[in-house]
Parts: C-alpha cells; sequence; structure tokens
C-alpha cells in the first residue's frame, strides 16, 4: 500500500523501506554456496527453499482450479442451469419452440435462485473477509485457518454428488455451490496473504503470475481428463458418455456430471497438501496485537477511515481493481453460456473451448508474471485491459460464426489472466508486515462488494436489445469503468500506515 506524506502536489516523495522485521542473517551452513533471500515478511531463508515454498504455494493454484474451472464455471454450474433441473412438461415446451414463454419463464427462474444465492455469498464474503484477515494476522494461525476454509470448500464439493437431475434439489445444488464460493474466497485471503512469506521484492511478480499461470493450466489438465472420462460421447446413439459410456442425462440420474464433481474434489485435496507440508505457519508477532473478531471490525474502519485521510489513491486501487476484476470474472462465467446459446457449441465443445481458454490464460499469466517484475503491474494491468476492449468491440461487431468466436473469445481470454495477477501483485507490494491477511480480506471484500455490477450491466443490455449476446456490452462497461478508475494510481505503490 501507499501512503502520500506532505501535500499532493510536488515531486513524489521517495519510496519507504517496506516495514518488514529485520531478521538476523544465519550463517550458512559449511559447503552451502547460495547466499540468503530475504522474503517480503523478512525471513532469512536458501534460495533453495525460497523456491521450493513458492512452488509448494502455487500448486494451491491448481488445486483451486479444481473448485474455479468445474464448478464455478463449465461444469457444475451449467449442469444446475440445463433443463434437468425443469419441469419435463416445460421442457418439452421449450424443445417445440425455444421462445416459448413458459419455458424462458421457467429458465429465468432457476437462474433467479442461483444469482440470488450467489449474491447472498457475495454479501457474506464481504462482510466476513476483511475481519477473518485481520484476526489471523499475527496469531500464527493462517495456514490453519486455509486448510479450514479449503476443507469446507471441499466438503461442500463431495456433497454435490448427491444433487440429482430433480427441480426440487436445485436449490440444494445451489446452496452447496454458494457455500463453495465463499470459504473458497475466504480461504483465498489466507493464501493471498501467504504470498510475502515465499517470494522476495524481486520475484514476487513472476511467483503470483506463475501460480496464477499454474492454475490454468491445472484446469486444462483435469478439464481433458473429465471431458475424456466422462464428458465427451464415444457411443454415437448408444446411452453413457465418456470412455466408459458413464450414465448421463436423466435416465442415468447425470452420473457423470456427479463423478465429475467428485474428481474435482479428490484433485483439489492432492494439491493442497504441498503448501500445507511445505509452507511453514506463519510465525507469531508480538507487534502485532491479537483482537477479536468484533475488534477486527473496529481497526478494519480505522484502516479505511486512515487511509481516505493519507492514501486515496490506495482506495482507489481497491475499488478499481474490484470493478475491472469483476468484469474479467465474468467473462468466464458468461462465456460457455454464449458459445452454447449464441454460437451453437455443443456440451463437448464448451468443454473443449474451456481447455483452449485455460491454455491461453495461462500462457498469457507466465509471460505476465515476468514482465511485471521488469515494468511493473500496472503497465500490465493497463494493457491487458485496454487489449480486452478491443477485442470485446471486434466480437460485437464480427458475424456470429463458431470460428470468430474461438478467435476473439481466446484473444480475450489471453489477458484475463495477467490483469488479475498483477493486480493481485500490486496489493502485496503495499502491504505491511503482519497485516497481510486483513489487507487481503479487504481486496476480496471489494470485489465482492462489486460482484454485482458485471450481472446488472449484463442484464441491463439483454433487457434493453432483447438479443443473448447484448449482454458482452455490459462486461466490457464494467471492464471500462475499472479501467478508467485504475488509469490516475500510482504506478509504485508504497508500503501503507495502518492503525
Amino acid at each position: 500500500m501507499r501512503i502520500r506524506n506532505g501535500s499532493r502536489g510536488g515531486a513524489p516523495s521517495p519510496r519507504p523501506h517496506r516495514l518488514r522485521p529485520v531478521s538476523t542473517p544465519t550463517t550458512p551452513e559449511p559447503g552451502e554456496q547460495d547466499e540468503l533471500l530475504t522474503t517480503m515478511d523478512g525471513e532469512r531463508v536458501a534460495p533453495r527453499e525460497q523456491r521450493r515454498r513458492a512452488f509448494a504455494w502455487q500448486m494451491y493454484d491448481v488445486g483451486n482450479s479444481a473448485f474455479q474451472a468445474v464448478v464455478v464455471t463449465f461444469v457444475f454450474a451449467t449442469y444446475l442451469a440445463s433443463d434437468l433441473f425443469l419441469d419435463p412438461e416445460v421442457v418439452a415446451l421449450g424443445q417445440a419452440d425455444p421462445t416459448n414463454p413458459v419455458y424462458q419463464a421457467a429458465q429465468a427462474g432457476s437462474q433467479q435462485v442461483m444469482s440470488g444465492l450467489d449474491l447472498a455469498a457475495a454479501v457474506i464474503v464481504a462482510l466476513l473477509a476483511p475481519a477473518l484477515g485481520r484476526t489471523t494476522d499475527g496469531s500464527g494461525r493462517r495456514k490453519f485457518y486455509l486448510a479450514l476454509f479449503s476443507g469446507v470448500t471441499i466438503a461442500a464439493m463431495l456433497a454435490m454428488f448427491f444433487v440429482f437431475p430433480d427441480a426440487e434439489l436445485l436449490f440444494f445444488g445451489a446452496l452447496l455451490l454458494a457455500i463453495g464460493v465463499v470459504f473458497s474466497e475466504l480461504a483465498g485471503v489466507n493464501y493471498n496473504a501467504m504470498l510475502p512469506q515465499v517470494a522476495t521484492e524481486k520475484n514476487v511478480g513472476r511467483v503470483s503470475g506463475t501460480g496464477w499461470g499454474l492454475g490454468y493450466i491445472g484446469s486444462i489438465v483435469l478439464l481433458l481428463v473429465v471431458l475424456i472420462l466422462f464428458i465427451q460421447n464415444f457411443n454415437g446413439d448408444a446411452p453413457g458418455a465418456g470412455i466408459f459410456g458413464v450414465p448421463d442425462g436423466e435416465e442415468g440420474q447425470a452420473l457423470n456430471i456427479r463423478l465429475t464433481i467428485l474428481v474435482a474434489a479428490i484433485w483439489f485435496i492432492g494439491f493442497l497438501i504441498p503448501l500445507l507440508r511445505r509452507v511453514p505457519e506463519a510465525k507469531q508477532r508480538e507487534d502485532v496485537p491479537k483482537i477479536t473478531l468484533w475488534r477486527a471490525y473496529i481497526e478494519l474502519g480505522r484502516t479505511i477511515a486512515r487511509l481516505w485521510r493519507t492514501d486515496r489513491k490506495l482506495l482507489q486501487f481497491l475499488l478499481s481493481s474490484a470493478v475491472f476484476r469483476d468484469g474479467l470474472n465474468a467473462i468466464f462465467a458468461w462465456g460457455a453460456v454464449l458459445a452454447a446459446q449464441v454460437y451453437g457449441f455443443s456440451g463437448s465443445e464448451v468443454m473443449y473451448f474451456a481447455v483452449a481458454a485455460n491454455l491461453v490464460a495461462g500462457l498469457g499469466t507466465l509471460l505476465a508474471g515476468r514482465l511485471d517484475d521488469r515494468f511493473g503491474p500496472k503497465p500490465v494491468v493497463i494493457f491487458s485491459l485496454c487489449s480486452m476492449i478491443l477485442a470485446g468491440l471486434v466480437l460485437m461487431v464480427t458475424p456470429d460464426t463458431k470460428l470468430s468466436f474461438w478467435i476473439i473469445a481466446l484473444v480475450l481470454c489471453l489477458f484475463v489472466g495477467p490483469a488479475q495477477t498483477a493486480s493481485r501483485t500490486y496489493l502485496s507490494r503495499a502491504v505491511p508486515a503482519g497485516r497481510e491477511g486483513e489487507m487481503f480480506g479487504l481486496y476480496a471484500t471489494t470485489g465482492r462488494a462489486a460482484g454485482w455490477l458485471s450481472n446488472l450491466l449484463y442484464f441491463a443490455f439483454i433487457s434493453w436489445l432483447m438479443v443473448p449476446k447484448a449482454g458482452v456490452w455490459g462486461i466490457l462497461l464494467t471492464i471500462a469503468i475499472g479501467l478508467a478508475i485504475f488509469l490516475t494510481v500510482p504506478a509504485r505503490p508504497r508500503v501503507a500506515q495502518v492503525p
């Protein structure tokens, strides 16, 4: 974070040193050739150990990709929104005429249930994330809470196996999805707060970007696995899906989808283990007072008030990143829907697109991490957002062909990851020692607080123009608003002074 000293005019004051505890350098063991590195939280470690910790930390992104890609975006959420959870008589009306008002009203009703619970999840995260993050600061229990919240997320995924294709189970499925979202976000607060433990000032962009990129690559591998095992139809007109002909559809109780979620949960568990084993628990800090949850809200209010007085540019960054991150999330959230409804993609084609989208996004993120370390996060964010807006405008004026969607949508995906990871490293460069959980909790809160904007604008443009593709204008407008707010934030944040 960044604090301005003195007046707002004139040349910027020199960047103060990061307020990190200075640990006494340890003498390397005999034969140790590497020079010790200082992580962003002040610990002295050998380069090899730093790389091991960073890699273990990055594996969490790979594990969490199972929840984000399979549950939230491409499989479970689309399963809940499918005709399998509608009255069969209403579905028959839709098969005869997709524009039938009764059928469309039923579709809107299922989306209403899902979006309503998602809104509730956003409110819960917005209220809890910063306070819970602050209570873990200095407590020496950050990894514990990461494991706890991740465990609840995984438990929700395992429970999704029992969401059979029945209209009466729609609410149960949407509730599990909302619970998973809440605890995944809370786990993410602690995960992001651990970044200073595994990275140095010089490689934080690379560590963060590589983690995000590996998350996309993990999504690709997992999506390919479940596509081959459970989704792709290899049997022609014969029932069943995947190479083993797993029962699918209403007749098969959607076993292929439910098994996909089960595999995703196991995947998450497997890639959570390296972080728990390799990355040490954050040390207790005597200089960071232990506080209760209620006291954390009071301190959060003081932090925001102090930042308002001393560094409004930091609050501007939090606001701008919340807005454009909401637009970035909407690209993946609605991309599969647009592919199916507007461009005529089949279920398998949507999965193939998901694989390609994650591959392109991962490659872009891996490159962005290096550009972040060299040029700083702000140029990466601005270039990425501008490129996405341009690609989106091209998408809106080109014919609705599968080829045009493939090309332009993949260009959009190329810049999603870079903007996200550069935003994360921007804040990590500004967080004072011992307050990582609080500030990344605030980061999560602002993100969820703005989580309604893209959905509102998406709905507004569809209602205005009455064509499904019109919702893209809402996404582009959301990104443009975030970009406009972001343009005047400082390129190099300074460490914040918080109460």
